[in-house]
């Protein structure tokens, strides 16, 4: 079989139960988040985060608010293409009690203290997001940005379920126009929400002690188009669901089928062949020219991120068997590997 049978999810649904265990009835996809992320229970174990990367056409910009149970961890980072120049911003709290994560994928949440305040403001079907860091490589950072969530656009909106008590929504919302601009210090970057795009990855979920996934995405303006791409390998195998899909002017292309990362672990700049598992409908291959590596080691939590920045070229196949041609689409891909 190279089809997994994944069940479309189309009415409002809890994702746990009573007990907060998994509910059977939220394991699917829906093309809107109608899932509920009412977790509870699982002391340490459960791990919900806010992560954005909005593709400017001078910079990449990223801004993530996370809590792992035991401890909050909120970073910043920006990537300008043509220099090079990146910088990353990472604060933890401990314990992280006054960040209050929202249940719902389309839900304010911010987070500020003296190194760092992030808020993510939705109201009315758009994202405000304004970023300010005093000290962010010696400049002043600061950052405001329009997402725009667009009605008749779908997302991606994915259960995994390991087992009953180990299980992971995951919502990835693509190609949303964003305007407005991002500061640091006398330099300013300006978005424009014709070519200008954000990505949403909300998780929220129990996970296993240790875990490893690959993800790819991209979403960029190509030709007349808004075309997106999001797979993702490792985690999701053996599942029965996969969080892989194709978009196109913001209407989903579900693919039912596991998504194969090929890629050089000794030296992650060479180009990673991303196919599905039995199928030519993917065949990609994606051209590194930036590396972000991000490391974490703190007792309870160990994280290692390789995320690369760059192009994918190939093509994917459509519902109506022709093949859509990928050339020199921006975008990322990263391997992680996480004891937490």
């Amino acid at each position: 079989m190279t089809q997994h049978a994944e069940k479309e999810i189309v009415d409002m649904t809890l994702l746990c139960d009573k007990k907060g265990n998994l509910n059977p009835a939220a394991i699917g996809y829906a093309r809107k988040p109608i899932i509920q992320s009412n977790l509870k229970g699982h002391i340490m174990r459960k791990k919900k985060w806010n992560y954005w990367c909005v593709f400017g056409d001078d910079i990449m910009f990223s801004a993530t608010i996370s809590h792992l149970d035991y401890a909050a961890v909120c970073f910043v980072y920006f990537l300008e293409y043509e220099t090079q120049r990146y910088f990353e911003k990472t604060v933890t709290i401990p314990l992280g009690y006054k960040l209050k994560m929202p249940e719902n994928v389309l839900e304010t949440v911010s987070f500020n203290n003296n190194d760092v305040k992030i808020q993510l403001l939705y109201s009315q079907g758009e994202t405000q997001m304004t970023v300010t860091i005093p000290d962010f490589d010696g400049d002043l950072l600061h950052a405001d940005l329009t997402i725009k969530h667009l009605e008749d656009d779908d997302s991606l909106n994915v259960v995994i379920p390991w087992n009953r008590q180990t299980f992971q929504f995951t919502a990835k919302h693509h190609s949303l126009p964003a305007s407005g601009y991002v500061k640091i210090g006398d330099k300013r970057y300006n978005f424009f929400e014709e070519d200008c795009f954000a990505v949403l990855d909300f998780g929220r979920g129990v996970w296993p002690r240790e875990a490893t996934w690959n993800w790819a995405m991209a979403s960029q303006r190509s030709g007349n188009h808004r075309i997106a791409l999001n797979l993702g390998g490792q985690w999701t195998d053996g599942t029965g669901m996969t969080e892989n899909a194709i978009f196109i002017d913001g209407k989903m292309q579900k693919i039912h089928e596991d998504v194969i990362f090929n890629f050089n672990k000794k030296n992650f700049m060479q180009p990673w062949h991303i196919t599905t598992k039995f199928t030519d409908d993917i065949q990609l291959i994606f051209t590194p020219f930036f590396e972000r590596e991000a490391t974490t080691d703190v007792k309870l939590v160990k994280s290692s991120v390789h995320q690369m920045v760059g192009y994918y070229n190939g093509r994917v196949r459509l519902e109506n068997g022709h093949y859509m041609p990928i050339q020199q689409l921006l975008g990322t891909v990263e391997d992680h590997i996480a004891k937490w």
